[in-house]
């Protein structure tokens, strides 16, 4: 008998205001829940998205103290769903400034965070005239690659620009995962040529689904994000797109 899994992408236009996300965030996870998604996630940097070093010093806090994750943690307990916030900007240590994590969290029915993911690849790119922008000025890279078994799959984490690194998907694969999850926050340059290619490439060169949720549209008077949260099964067929607005996308896979 094959079983199916009803799973959730949020689509979203964060911004500098941590308590609006969070806002944007609960009404979207409280909707896929009415919707039957028993796994739900979220983009790339959910709770904030800014240049402003001194506003990101001000608003930003320790993982334990974000607003996000705690609301997070309150729903997947009282509606028994896992959730993968996609990532959250957060310091690394209070007593620090400017040390800050892009931080992947999976949480489980119980309400506790079973698994971290801290971005291993920074994106570091300039375009002439269209992109300047040099994310290991703001957070310190991870190192390690993370794949969770959990009662639905064998889930593997990345963040964004890590979809241009095949390797670490192919270890993800060849541990054992059959999902792997790719939360991001895509520039409109980047993501008109590269976003779906790579990832029906991702998909189809380690036979997993990818789970693809992104962030769209104004994120802030400098930041504009590509969309097109997607779903892809294990042929590199794209099976959902969810375009360029905010919203959320019920897919229902076989694993």
């Amino acid at each position: 008998m094959i079983h199916s899994t009803k799973i959730a992408l949020i689509q979203l236009t964060s911004n500098d205001n941590p308590e609006e996300n969070c806002d944007q965030i609960k009404n979207y996870l409280h909707d896929s829940i009415a919707k039957g998604a028993r796994f739900i996630l979220t983009p790339e940097v959910s709770n904030f998205i800014s240049n402003d070093k001194t506003l990101r010093r001000r608003v930003l806090s320790v993982e334990y103290k974000d607003p996000i994750l705690k609301v997070a943690k309150e729903i997947a307990l009282k509606n028994q769903v896992w959730i993968l916030i996609g990532s959250l900007a957060i310091k690394i240590d209070e007593e620090i400034n400017d040390a800050y994590s892009n931080r992947s969290l999976l949480i489980n029915p119980n309400g506790k965070v079973v698994a971290r993911y801290d971005k291993i690849h920074m994106f570091d790119v300039k375009i002439k005239g269209k992109i300047n922008f040099k994310e290991s000025k703001y957070f310190t890279p991870g190192k390690d690659a993370i794949l969770v078994k959990t009662p639905f799959a064998r889930l593997g984490m990345t963040i964004c620009y890590d979809l241009r690194f095949p390797i670490l998907f192919n270890r993800l694969a060849k541990a054992g995962a059959n999902l792997i999850c790719v939360p991001s926050a895509f520039t409109i340059p980047t993501g008109k040529y590269h976003w779906e290619l790579l990832l029906r490439a991702r998909a189809l060169e380690n036979k997993v689904y990818i789970l693809a949720p992104a962030q769209c549209g104004q994120n802030g008077p400098s930041r504009n994000t590509w969309g097109h949260s997607l779903v892809v099964d294990p042929l590199g067929e794209v099976i959902s797109d969810l375009g360029q607005e905010p919203g959320t996308s019920i897919v229902d896979l076989p694993i």
